[in-house]
């Protein structure tokens, strides 16, 4: 019988199961969305069941589609969105309250009070993260203080806490395996960068008794296997596992120090390979684990930018300027240039390396000829700049310029996106043939921990490329357009 990989992309509006085979190739596919609730301003939860009938509504579905029996799977990957907290009955594995979403700024109140107590810089060198309420830790703090029955079943060892990754594989393997990788501790300000361990001193600063934290494990090993579950059979490896962003490098087949790759969703995520050299940022960017596999522990210098398809959807839904995302493309074509304008897309502040949360978006050098198509393609161009900036600091902090670029998400498919982002940077841009490459991570990190495939050499051969786009812009050009877009980020 032909085996496969089951993938499961646990994400924040949605789930995504992919089954693919040993050519890397898709052989099942299928996404099942579910809500979020707000109950304030700024709050964003989800329940944690309703992720769990997602994940067994994909997961059936993406079987269905490929006329795959549960039977033939060899192994199973998960990735999930990273920072979402959620705490559960050890004893019956039901959640005692919703997750809250990585998106969700409740504990911003938690991260000032330890920024005014002097912690910044030692949660900085620890974690290599900001003192920010993206991560889990003040997540978890904020549900312990809120709710001190929680804290006190806690210290009593009834409850579990974990990431969505620690969830599922709880919820597969039928309450036997309390795991998570190493990518996803990193993560959560609780986990020292050069030990892999929980960190007492940080756990103790967070309130964070340490019976509730799972193990930490690589990101590609046997985790446990399925049991009790309705619609998979018992006895199938839970054996790969990353943060979504960790995975889609590793889909990437970013397996080299230097290598790196940017993901364009709602927001656009920048991630470099740094080996096993812990590259600490001058320059405002995220220190993380890339993965740990066979002993060895790669490390990441990661930047977000906020704002990446969503410049595109306010175009749409807040401007009315394109019917559709998948018009801008054509219209910003119609132009040359874009005739001197220049669009910060700071809707939701400035992520790295610039940190302006109170930054919001400027359109300026706006003249009586500026039309639709000027506006389009500013907005294609400071999708791209925002990388640039990216790019530019992860090359001043590992001494070295970025070269090659491989990128995948859904503005991946703008051809015109992907050029200015070439000739705006200088680097080649490189598109792979799969570009849901954070499922087909998770997949590749599962296949090795349960002996698919025998290494990654055999992942490089399988893994292939659909275009490169290479800089095209004459330099005078770029360093006009980049000393402009640098003025204006000023004024955002």
């Amino acid at each position: 019988m032909e085996k496969f990989i089951l993938a499961i992309d646990q994400g924040t509006t949605g789930t995504t199961a992919l089954v693919i085979d040993r050519q890397l190739r898709v052989r099942g596919r299928a996404t099942v969305d579910f809500p979020q609730h707000f109950p304030r301003p700024g709050w964003v939860e989800h329940d944690p069941e309703e992720i769990w009938f997602s994940v067994q509504q994909a997961v059936r579905r993406a079987l269905q589609s490929g006329h795959i029996k549960p039977g033939a799977l060899a192994g199973i990957g998960i990735t999930n969105q990273r920072e979402t907290t959620l705490l559960w009955e050890r004893s019956s594995g039901r959640p005692v309250a919703n997750a809250i979403v990585w998106q969700c700024r409740r504990s911003a109140g938690i991260c000032e009070e330890f920024k005014n107590r002097g912690l910044e810089e030692r949660f900085r060198q620890k974690t290599g993260l900001l003192l920010d309420p993206y991560f889990s830790g003040t997540k978890l703090t904020w549900l312990l203080r809120d709710r001190p029955e929680l804290h006190r079943r806690a210290l009593e060892g009834e409850l579990a806490f974990g990431t969505i990754d620690t969830f599922l594989v709880w919820r597969l393997t039928g309450g036997a395996s309390h795991v998570t990788d190493v990518s996803n501790a990193s993560r959560t300000l609780m986990m020292d960068l050069e030990s892999l361990s929980w960190d007492e001193e940080l756990m103790e600063l967070l309130e964070v008794p340490g019976a509730l934290l799972p193990a930490i494990v690589p990101s590609s090993s046997p985790y446990g296997q399925t049991r009790g579950l309705e619609f998979l059979p018992d006895g199938i490896a839970v054996s790969g596992m990353a943060g979504d962003q960790q995975a889609a490098l590793f889909g990437q087949a970013c397996f080299s120090a230097g290598e790196a790759k940017c993901t364009y969703g709602t927001g656009a995520f920048l991630l470099e390979n740094t080996g096993e050299e812990i590259v600490r940022s001058q320059n405002g960017l995220l220190t993380t684990v890339a993965w740990q596999l066979g002993g060895r522990t790669s490390y990441a210098l990661e930047g977000s930018a906020f704002i990446a398809g969503a410049a595109v959807q306010w175009l749409r839904d807040g401007l009315g300027v394109i019917p559709a995302a998948s018009d801008i493309e054509a219209l910003a074509a119609s132009v040359p240039d874009s005739g001197g304008v220049i669009f910060v897309p700071a809707l939701t502040g400035l992520g790295a390396p610039h940190w302006r949360s109170e930054a919001r978006g400027t359109i300026s050098g706006i003249t009586r000829g500026t039309t639709a198509a000027h506006l389009a393609r500013a907005t294609l161009e400071g999708i791209a700049l925002q990388i640039c900036d990216l790019a530019g600091a992860m090359g001043e902090d590992r001494g070295q310029p970025m070269v090659l670029l491989k990128v995948d998400g859904g503005a991946a498919h703008n051809n015109l996106l992907m050029q200015l982002q070439s000739d705006l940077s200088g680097l080649t841009v490189v598109r792979p043939s799969m570009v849901e490459t954070t499922a087909l991570g998770a997949a590749m990190l599962a296949g090795l921990g349960c002996g698919f495939w025998d290494d990654v050499a055999a992942l490089s051969a399988a893994w292939s490329e659909e275009r490169r786009f290479l800089p095209q812009m004459a330099a005078e050009k770029r360093s006009e357009l980049l000393d402009s877009w640098h003025r204006a980020v000023l004024k955002a």
